[in-house]
């Protein structure tokens, strides 16, 4: 099965039923998932944010949430040093710099919906 590290961009618009999660969950089908932890973090800001927006939809982004970090996820802790050197390396932040540390620490393709960090990945 090939190993895949997705962003949250990704997951977040399959666990969240956003308008591309039928795309993302294209992208997910049948792949192995590599994920750095950060990944946990993200789902749960984007689930507040969400609820601050919709908070009639607040027991929903909970039990989408709940679903994704019950996702067949291998989490991987980065190397924190070698991550900020990656972030510097190619311009990212931090946070995006983990996945692709994780995605190359695994050998796998990282997906994204975020051009920035798409376009990092092929430099």
């Amino acid at each position: 099965m090939a190993a895949k590290v997705a962003d949250a961009s990704v997951v977040g618009a399959l666990i969240f039923q956003e308008p591309r999660a039928r795309e993302a969950a294209g992208l997910l089908k049948g792949v192995d998932l590599c994920e750095p932890t950060i990944l946990a973090y993200e789902l749960a800001s984007i689930a507040r944010k969400k609820s601050v927006l919709y908070p009639g939809e607040r027991d929903n982004l909970l039990h989408g949430l709940m679903l994704g970090l019950a996702l067949d996820i291998r989490w991987i802790e980065v190397d924190h040093p070698e991550t900020v050197s990656l972030a510097l390396e190619t311009g990212l932040t931090t946070y995006d710099a983990a996945y692709l540390y994780v995605a190359r620490l695994c050998g796998g393709t990282l997906v994204t919906f975020d051009e920035r960090l798409r376009k990092a990945t092929t430099h």
